[in-house]
């Protein structure tokens, strides 16, 4: 397969591409980063064998204009792409972010704005083809609106809302979109947020659940798996309860 990943930085995506290299498939990594992506290309190139297997370039989605012929030119050089994993993000600090409207503006662009416009650059390609797996990383914090991550959730809220429709709209073309909804992960992104290290889900097992979950084309995946049955049951909860709750 050949497979791009915006935001192969990340500690997920980076575990998820080592799984892919193993498994033989080839590689486009975009990020803005050209210093922090190349360690990252270099360590996929040693696990692939091949150093042909890997590619990787600068792309910034703050350049509106031309984003989609990036993305079209970075797809007819791959020869198209099967699998398309969108994994950057932004975790802001709550208090900071219902304080500064720059804060504020920054988590909905970068978890929700930047996520839809690479989307729909990559979507028509695969639609004209009529195959192919676009999966975005969201959050569980988007199943609910609640005061400790309310700003996080509400830009991932999107993020999810967006998937249903753009799975709906490629669902006749044969085009699969897949939505990960990870847990509380031991990542860089979720240091010094309060949560103690024995209670993150290990990235090595989180990007496992994506890769499988991509492979068998699931609308939704949940990682760990028990996340699931906690965000269903926090949907659950009554409004005139949930308002009470310190969550």
């Amino acid at each position: 397969m050949n497979i791009l990943i915006y935001g192969a930085t990340s500690r997920i995506a980076h575990e998820c591409a080592r799984l892919w290299a193993r498994q033989g498939h080839r590689l486009v990594l975009l990020g803005r980063d050209a210093a922090r992506l190349e360690p990252v290309a270099a360590d996929l190139r040693v696990l692939a064998g091949d150093a042909q297997r890997v590619a990787s370039g600068v792309l910034d989605l703050g350049d509106e204009a031309g984003l989609r012929a990036r993305i079209a030119q970075a797809d007819a050089a791959a020869g198209g792409f099967d699998v398309v994993l969108v994994a950057h993000g932004w975790l802001p600090e709550q208090p900071a972010a219902q304080s500064d409207p720059a804060q504020l503006r920054l988590a909905v662009e970068a978890n929700a704005l930047s996520v839809a416009q690479l989307c729909e650059a990559v979507a028509p390609l695969m639609e004209a083809r009529k195959r192919g797996t676009i999966a975005v990383i969201g959050s569980v914090a988007g199943d609910r609106g609640r005061q400790s991550n309310y700003i996080y959730g509400a830009s991932k809220g999107f993020v999810e809302r967006y998937c249903q429709g753009l799975r709906n709209r490629l669902h006749a073309a044969g085009v699969q979109v897949v939505l990960v909804k990870p847990g509380p992960t031991d990542t860089p992104m979720t240091r010094g947020m309060g949560s103690a290290p024995g209670r993150l889900a290990s990235p090595v097992a989180v990007a496992a659940d994506i890769v499988q979950g991509i492979g068998r084309g699931r609308a939704v995946v949940y990682t760990p798996g028990i996340w699931r049955w906690i965000m269903t049951v926090i949907r659950w909860i009554p409004e005139t309860l949930f308002v009470r709750l310190k969550l």
